[in-house]
């Protein structure tokens, strides 16, 4: 099952009508990064992300789960 960030990203993307490689040049990322981040690879820069999702008026943020339970004593 693909990511949510991937389903967005490149549901994004080809909404705009963009290639991979128009997408890359305007985010400001190279075409590899692009091609990493809508196949799901698991580790990928966070700014690098950012910078993509900026583009779509996104950021990557914390979101709370329900096993959030540690407490810093």
């Amino acid at each position: 099952m693909k990511s949510k960030l991937v389903q967005f990203v490149k549901s994004r993307r080809k909404q705009l009508g963009l290639t991979q490689v128009d997408l890359a040049e305007r985010a400001g990322v190279g075409l590899r990064f692009v091609r990493d981040l809508e196949q799901g690879k698991q580790t990928l820069r966070m700014d690098k992300v950012n910078q993509v999702l900026a583009l779509f008026g996104h950021v990557l943020a914390p979101v709370q789960t329900s096993g959030g339970t540690y407490h810093d004593s």
